[in-house]
């Protein structure tokens, strides 16, 4: 193992809030394709909240990057937790649009407030993701609080 190879940290993101919806609701919200849509602000075609299905997110290109974020659903348990592959990048980029693999877990608790929704997006790969991871966590925090506003437009 080279000494890069020993410096690298690996990194999570973790978000966790309570909402005061039903976990079917919050579920409706992470996994009907158009809300999703809403909530990532990107466009995402083909996901099914199914273990096996591929679907994809569609960001900003960079360099040899297409900007396509390639995801496969890894675990759906109804109103309970969606569990999903999410990599992108391309080898020839440095920063933004360097390969990530990563895996993301939306898990969901029925408590007395509502829903807990904790979110762990697990696998930054540190130095070589830290712009993603950097970015990223900001930008989960906005997305899962984004799951409130959304649930509201439902009732």
């Amino acid at each position: 193992m080279n000494a890069t190879a020993m410096k690298q940290q690996i990194q999570d993101i973790v978000v966790d809030e309570v909402f005061p919806h039903a976990p079917e609701t919050i579920w409706k919200v992470l996994t009907t394709g158009a809300l999703m849509s809403r909530w990532i602000r990107m466009p995402i075609e083909g996901f099914a909240p199914v273990k096996g299905t591929k679907f994809t997110y569609q960001t900003t290109p960079a360099g040899a990057w297409d900007g396509r974020i390639r995801c496969e659903v890894l675990d759906a348990v109804p109103n309970v937790r969606l569990v999903y592959a999410w990599r992108s990048g391309h080898e020839g980029n440095v920063g933004y649009g360097a390969p990530l693999d990563t895996v993301v877990t939306f898990t969901l608790t029925r408590v007395a407030e509502g829903t807990r929704v904790r979110l762990v997006h697990a696998g930054f790969a540190i130095p070589r993701n830290e712009g993603a991871y950097r970015s990223m966590s900001d930008g989960w925090q906005k997305v899962v609080h984004s799951f409130d506003d959304i649930a509201k437009e439902m009732h």
